[in-house]
């Protein structure tokens, strides 16, 4: 007689919630990603964010999202913003990526030039998707942001990946 025992719970399984937001996000980081810039003007002037909620979603047509957090000081700005531009990191813009991390303003020191728009386009990235806002979703502590991209920019180069908390590269196998 065969008895079917119950499943073991294993080690590193839990239900997320508050008292395991830091785990969640810890297994959240165990997905490598690309590392984003998104640009924006506001009435602050130029205005940037280091974002890897990046994904495409249509190609007829074309659409891209993203999705700051409501807990930002830029999330208003972004999330009003009729204009923006997604820039895909190369992995050696990876001190631009810290500095919009931190700061909002930190457009000193690298190549950028405003678009018709007033959008700032950083140079030299891997990709450059300009955007005009088609939606703004609610979605928990963040915003959906869905853009129609309405010109591209790409060039050959190493994306910068971010992973388990840190910048890192890529290497083929």
């Amino acid at each position: 007689m065969s008895r079917e025992m119950p499943p073991l719970p294993l080690p590193d399984s839990f239900e997320p919630g508050a008292d395991t937001a830091r785990a969640f996000r810890d297994a959240l980081g165990r997905f490598a990603t690309g590392v984003t810039v998104i640009t924006c003007n506001s009435d602050m002037g130029p205005l940037g964010i280091t974002a890897n909620s990046f994904a495409s979603v249509s190609l007829d047509p074309a659409l891209v999202l993203w999705s700051p957090a409501k807990a930002s000081k830029r999330f208003e700005a972004f999330t009003k913003a009729e204009h923006f531009a997604i820039h895909i990191m190369s992995d050696v813009q990876s001190g631009i990526c810290s500095g919009f991390s931190k700061d909002g303003s930190v457009f000193d020191g690298f190549d950028w030039h405003a678009c018709s728009k007033r959008v700032p386009l950083i140079s030299h990235c891997l990709s450059r998707f300009e955007c005009t806002r088609e939606a703004v979703h609610d979605a928990g502590d963040h915003a959906i942001v869905v853009g129609r991209v309405t010109r591209v920019s790409t060039q050959a180069g190493t994306p910068l990946m971010f992973y388990s908390g840190k910048y890192g590269g890529f290497s083929e196998t």
